[in-house]
């Protein structure tokens, strides 16, 4: 058993740790004996719950230890691990910091006027509101990011009829996920897996062949597909490399362009040995040729979704946005502070438009656990 002392414990709390053989029997009756004494099985995230209310944890950072447990990839787990470590709360005290100089300086000025404290001039408060706008700004920009690390990349498979969509999706997560076969049509709804592909976390959807079809469910496939390449963040669309180009297919190709990033696969490599043909006019897109079969081409494809999706420079991991908690509270606190610009430039009096720069602050206090809501 080991006993480490409040407050430099996990949970801010004195901790006793028993340790044993892991046989389950031997475990069951330990715990039995504890339970018998008293104690009670901890409830799901109660030792992250405590250790927030204890202060040894922000929110930001509380939340970044589910994050941390439920990381589907390397860049993932850096930017949970990332924030842990305080990365995003900095960046929030820095902001939450400026806007509290601002408050501070007038209520200075109000309640010691024997103090000869000068005053804001009109621009230098309005550079400073400026600067707080734009760092807020710049750290909402950063959610989209922060959420395709977190949750995956939405990646959808699109294509005619047998272009290889369902045995690209097999070969990506490595084992017979959907069925295969010869015959046109065999997928008729869409199936979704989460892989990494690249070092990018994705959410890959394999959807129904895109054709004009007489049977109703197989159309109410293709439709399902249409829609998921509305929401996709990733299209890859696939070509046959045994069967002759269609119109349709550029049509395909050109569609999924206008919706989101998108890769031209060449599949059925092993098959075939016949080059791509050239783009339709005006399409810019990343071609790979590949085999779902023997693997060929796949690191081709990785380094190819990879480069769609580029690491950021210059910003320390952990430093981002991943849900939509924290993206609302952002945009509260980029509001507030908008707002109070404005009503600066609109003639208002110092203390109207510091109500609006006291809820910006209440809105990052959120963000980070300084003011809770239940």
């Amino acid at each position: 058993c080991t006993y480490t002392r409040a407050p430099s414990t996990y949970t801010g709390e004195d901790t006793a740790e028993i340790h044993c053989h892991g046989s389950p029997a031997v475990l069951t009756l330990g715990l039995e004996a504890l339970y018998a004494q008293g104690a009670r099985p901890a409830k799901a995230g109660e030792f992250t719950q405590r250790a927030f209310l204890n202060g040894r944890l922000d929110l930001a950072q509380a939340e970044a230890v589910a994050d941390l447990l439920e990381a589907r990839s390397r860049e993932g787990a850096r930017q949970a691990a990332g924030q842990l470590c305080g990365a995003l709360s900095r960046r929030i005290e820095q902001i939450y910091s400026g806007l509290v100089d601002i408050m501070a300086h007038f209520h200075a000025v109000l309640d010691y006027p024997e103090e000869d404290i000068a005053p804001f001039t009109m621009t230098e408060l309005e550079q400073q509101l400026s600067h707080q706008e734009l760092e807020l700004t710049q750290l909402l920009a950063t959610y989209q990011r922060g959420r395709q690390m977190n949750q995956g990349v939405q990646c959808v498979l699109v294509g005619r009829p047998n272009a290889g969509k369902s045995s690209l999706l097999n070969a990506l997560v490595g084992y017979e996920r959907a069925i295969v076969t010869d015959i046109p049509g065999t997928t008729r709804d869409t199936i979704e897996e989460q892989i990494e592909l690249g070092g990018i976390p994705l959410r890959i959807i394999d959807t129904a062949g895109l054709r004009d079809s007489h049977d109703p469910i197989e159309q109410m496939g293709v439709e399902r597909s249409r829609e998921a390449m509305e929401r996709a963040e990733l299209i890859l669309v696939l070509w046959d490399s045994t069967t002759q180009v269609q119109e349709e297919d550029k049509a395909l190709l050109n569609e999924a362009v206008q919706l989101a990033p998108t890769i031209l696969v060449w599949t059925k490599k092993d098959l075939s040995h016949v080059s791509p043909p050239a783009l339709p006019d005006g399409a810019s897109v990343s071609v790979v040729e590949l085999s779902s079969k023997t693997g060929d081409g796949m690191e081709q494809l990785g380094k190819a979704v990879a480069a769609q999706f580029p690491k950021q420079t210059g910003a320390s991991y952990g430093a981002v946005l991943t849900n939509v908690r924290q993206a609302q509270a952002a945009q509260q606190a980029l509001e507030g502070v908008k707002r109070s610009r404005e009503a600066l430039l609109s003639g208002m009096t110092p203390d109207a438009l510091l109500t609006d720069v006291e809820q910006a602050l209440e809105a990052l206090g959120e963000l980070t656990g300084q003011s809770v809501r239940e």
